[in-house]
């Protein structure tokens, strides 16, 4: 199939989409990209924002047709039309039917293992790398712990990260967290496997991976650990990632590990910061949610340019090697973490698939349900480096 686009961005209206319109259009590079969306007017009024000339498409989530007229004609697309339980089904379908590529930003991990389940098969049988969560949520999550990893070199046999960051909220994050409160997920929300085949841990790794809620001294990077709101999320595309590498016998090690927390300086911000995620979870599973939701931000809103500007993340892991030995590596970068650096990650991610296809991991055929580090790896890394995030370590 002659494909005449390299990469179109799905959803470039909303707040994420714009800004990596404005990603794309400050590169120098010869990728031929597009973008589109449900409303040909609202996307004019991006493409003229941002002065640039690319070919504008429209294509509702929901209509097959024009779907399949976007995903015949590009090779990858880069998706942040969220929320994607809503708006991202039928394009990866589309994709997968059409052999076209996908990345998007998702943290809906309910959504991915329906993906799995009806999609992996298929994608890994012709080659097509979907690749979810390649924004905040969850590339320093997977791709710092496998920077780690592959850099000591040896059996690991625990990993864990630790969290701090300075940034605003979007309308539609926050739309999809509302959202999802919504359903019934069930075991869902608690299964530390939710992302892999049932056969691809063991007992002992389902002992040791359970959420953790508490507070704790760790004296190896002289901070206190408390509980991260967006573990869940990123924990179940870390251990997919091993259960992946270990299909392609680059396994980090026998019952490997991962758990994550946010960082904390001291003991009170880390109890604060307790307290402040059980309220906001008893908000969302309970009528207060609908008090609260008024005083938001809606879809399409975000973080100020100053707060955007002004933002950062750090991430720290602790790796424990089999043999006993722990070892500090971080992964840091500039910006708000949730948009400026997640339009900045997932749009590297789909520049990689068309820059990099020849030195991709697992080789030009390799595909299915995949993740950042799985899918994309090393090239990947280096790609962030030169965008100016840090991966630094031992320490």
């Amino acid at each position: 199939m002659n494909k005449d686009i390299d990469i179109i961005i799905y959803g470039a209206t909303g707040f994420t989409g714009q800004l990596c319109v404005k990603y794309f259009q400050s590169l120098e590079t010869t990728v031929k990209w597009a973008i589109a969306g449900r409303n040909i007017e609202k996307l004019s009024k991006v493409a003229a924002d941002n002065h640039t000339t690319v070919e504008i498409l429209a294509a509702d989530a929901d209509d097959e047709i024009a779907l399949d007229k976007l995903t015949s004609r590009a090779k990858v697309i880069l998706s942040t039309a969220g929320p994607f339980h809503r708006y991202g089904s039928k394009l990866v379908a589309s994709c997968i039917k059409n052999n076209s590529h996908y990345v998007d930003i998702t943290g809906e991990n309910f959504w991915v293992k329906g993906l799995i389940e009806k999609h992996h098969e298929e994608a890994s049988s012709k080659g097509i790398r979907i690749i979810p969560s390649c924004g905040f949520d969850s590339i320093p999550s997977d791709l710092g712990s496998y920077f780690a990893a592959k850099s000591i070199g040896k059996p690991i046999k625990r990993i864990e990260s630790f969290h701090s960051f300075e940034g605003g909220a979007s309308g539609g994050t926050l739309e999809t967290m509302f959202s999802m409160s919504e359903l019934d997920l069930g075991d869902d929300l608690t299964d530390p496997f939710l992302l892999n085949a049932k056969d691809s841990y063991s007992e002992t790794q389902k002992q040791l991976s359970s959420d953790k809620v508490g507070i704790a001294k760790k004296n190896e990077i002289s901070a206190w650990a408390g509980p991260f709101i967006m573990a869940t999320a990123n924990t179940r595309v870390v251990r997919r990632t091993e259960s992946l590498l270990a299909l392609r016998q680059e396994s980090y090690g026998s019952d490997f590990t991962y758990q994550e927390y946010a960082f904390h300086s001291n003991w009170l911000s880390a109890f604060k910061s307790l307290i402040f995620t059980g309220l906001s979870v008893l908000v969302l599973l309970s009528p207060l949610k609908k008090l609260v939701k008024p005083f938001l931000p809606k879809p399409g809103e975000g973080p100020s340019e100053k707060v955007q500007q002004n933002g950062w993340f750090d991430c720290k892991y602790i790796v424990e090697t089999e043999d006993g030995s722990k070892q500090i590596f971080n992964m840091n970068g500039k910006g708000d973490p949730g948009y400026k650096v997640t339009s900045k990650l997932v749009s590297e991610c789909a520049l990689c698939l068309i820059e990099n296809e020849d030195t991709l991991p697992g080789g030009n055929e390799y595909g299915g349900l995949l993740t950042s580090a799985s899918g994309l790896g090393d090239p990947l890394i280096a790609r962030l480096k030169n965008a100016g995030i840090s991966f630094q370590g031992p320490l």
